[in-house]
């Protein structure tokens, strides 16, 4: 079913004319005098972000100009749409001149339109869009409901979602979809030999887990998700200064990630054979909490000495990743809110990513831009590995004081070799303030780009 928010042609709407402002001047020459009087009174020229309600003769809503982006592409935010359902009053609208990208502005429409009322409530107004020509309603709605539950997933605090909360979204997703579903759970994760797992979430009184469920026909194209679902990470015993844990309920996005990838996937019923792997773990202090030098086993049978327990994420990916990898794979994708060397290097909004694989490094750049949902790839420097090296263990879990980000993403390549291939993301999801479709709080990065590779490449 389509979104709420996106109306039918048939619904009684205002229009919204989307202008720069080399093209306002004409626009603005077309409207009734009232409305041109009104637009140059107040200012309105056009500038991109820029908006001014028009009256009719009688002082009601004519209409309303929205200032677009200029010529040059590289500075253009086709999310810019996504402004308007928080300044217009309630109703029902429509572009009554074209969007440059339909789907990204009715996207960006629904997005824009975003709120976390879990705990706070707000004043709710009902601004609809009439679904744009050539849009396919249905499937922009897929998207957005998909993104919008892994933010309110993001955005929720680990008192609400633990281990055991990421379970329960994860499983009645599945469900949805007719998923065969699993979940090995505290001390089962030693008997079954996910030994990283189970050391890093030790620890919390929530058990920690492996989450586990399949869809799709077994003979299809098999993809592989793997998000890193810490609910809450302290630090361990090498513990964070407060002012790091303020957002350290957002270190599950990369569960959020491969739960809404997941979700557009099943959706849309790509003909592939999805598993999705989800290590849901808290990083806790205890007197049983994984120390500084432990040596670890691992699902991989590599051992890893522990330099830091605040690199955690990277240990519950790797028994994750080795999992993926025995069913040799033809895609493996990971997501994890692993580094801040990667905020340091990218900043928050541009996710670095990691593949051997050239072919699948231009189509996810291609995509990300198509998409507007941007990252960057970074090289997998083999050089570097030797950071990682243990006198006492085959690897250390942490590296030296530079190129974090890339000594991370070695470490997990470390855990993958039968895959056809395998892209790491390492995200931030989190917006640290508003933008237009993008409102302060958890955020879905990297996921509607891996959709519309996957569609392109195994759609029907």
């Amino acid at each position: 079913m389509p979104h709420p928010l996106l109306a039918s042609a048939t619904d009684a709407s205002k229009p919204i004319w989307l202008v720069t402002e080399k093209t306002w001047s004409e626009i603005a020459g077309g409207l009734p005098p009232v409305a041109q009087g009104f637009a140059k009174a107040q200012g309105f020229e056009g500038k991109a972000g820029g908006h001014c309600l028009l009256p009719d003769a009688d002082g009601n809503l004519y209409g309303v100009a929205f200032g677009l982006n200029g010529a040059d592409a590289k500075r253009n935010d086709p999310f810019l749409v996504g402004k308007l359902p928080t300044l217009l009053p309630e109703g029902v609208y429509r572009f009554e001149t074209e969007a440059p990208d339909p789907t990204l502005a009715a996207l960006a429409w629904l997005l824009g339109s975003y709120s976390f009322n879990r705990y706070r409530k707000r004043s709710e107004k009902s601004v609809r869009l009439v679904t744009p020509k050539g849009v396919d309603a249905e499937e922009v709605s897929h998207i957005v409901n998909a993104v919008i539950a892994s933010r309110d997933l993001i955005n929720t605090p680990t008192s609400d979602l633990g281990p055991d909360g990421i379970e329960a979204a994860a499983r009645a997703l599945a469900e949805r979809h007719g998923a065969s579903f699993t979940s090995i759970v505290g001390e089962d994760l030693l008997t079954q030999n996910f030994p990283m797992i189970h050391a890093v979430g030790r620890a919390s009184a929530t058990p920690p887990r492996l989450i586990d469920f399949t869809w799709g026909k077994a003979d299809a194209p098999r993809v592989t998700l793997v998000g890193k679902g810490v609910a809450f990470d302290t630090g361990g015993l090498d513990i964070k200064p407060a002012s790091s844990m303020l957002l350290m309920r957002k270190d599950m996005g990369g569960a959020a990630a491969t739960l809404a990838l997941a979700s557009m996937i099943m959706d849309a019923k790509l003909p592939v054979r999805l598993r999705v792997l989800i290590p849901a773990v808290e990083n806790s202090i205890s007197s049983n909490a994984f120390r500084p030098g432990d040596i670890l086993s691992s699902r991989k049978g590599i051992s890893v000495e522990i330099g830091n327990t605040d690199a955690e994420g990277r240990l519950i990916l790797g028994d994750a990743l080795a999992l993926a990898d025995e069913e040799s794979p033809d895609l493996i994708v990971d997501f994890a809110t692993l580094t801040g060397a990667a905020r340091v290097a990218l900043g928050p909004e541009l996710p670095p990513f990691y593949t051997d694989d050239d072919a699948l490094a231009a189509d996810i750049a291609r995509h990300g831009l198509a998409e507007n949902d941007p990252v960057w790839r970074m090289p997998l420097w083999y050089p570097y590995q030797s950071q990682l090296d243990s006198k006492f263990a085959d690897m250390n879990n942490t590296g030296g004081p530079m190129g974090g980000s890339i000594t991370a993403a070695l470490f997990l390549r470390r855990f993958v070799e039968a895959a056809k291939a395998h892209v790491h993301f390492d995200i931030f999801a989190w917006n640290s303030s508003t933008k237009p479709a993008r409102p302060e709080g958890g955020e879905v990065q990297a996921a509607r780009l891996m959709y519309a590779l996957l569609k392109e490449r195994y759609g029907a």
